[in-house]
């Protein structure tokens, strides 16, 4: 099993989670982050004063799959969220020991 990980525009979140359902990953946590990377933030104007905004509203997801489905989940996520402009995010994959259904107490694949 494999923990994917991702930060991505806030707008993007409906066309990934449609897109990760058509495939079959069916559950997922969204958390609401800030952050930045080499975007480094930008500048905005509120009542004529100029003023930089550090951390950027993103969203983190986080899903755990199959080994089988890591790949196609991965590229299934990059192909919604890219839009070739910097602030794209970022995917993480990390490996996962595992998992435990709480109600049946099912493992592994099984949990998931």
């Amino acid at each position: 099993m494999k923990k994917i990980e991702a930060i991505i525009k806030p707008f993007k979140l409906e066309e990934v989670k449609d897109a990760l359902s058509e495939i079959g990953v069916v559950g997922m946590t969204v958390v609401e982050v800030k952050g930045f990377g080499r975007q480094k933030g930008h500048t905005e104007i509120y009542r004529g004063s100029e003023y930089t905004t550090d951390f950027l509203p993103k969203i983190k997801l986080e899903l755990v799959v199959a080994d089988s489905v890591v790949d196609n989940a991965v590229s299934v996520v990059i192909k919604a969220c890219k839009t070739g402009k910097i602030g794209d995010g970022k995917v993480f994959v990390s490996g996962v020991e595992q998992a435990v259904r709480i109600r049946t107490e099912e493992k592994g694949d099984a949990a998931l």
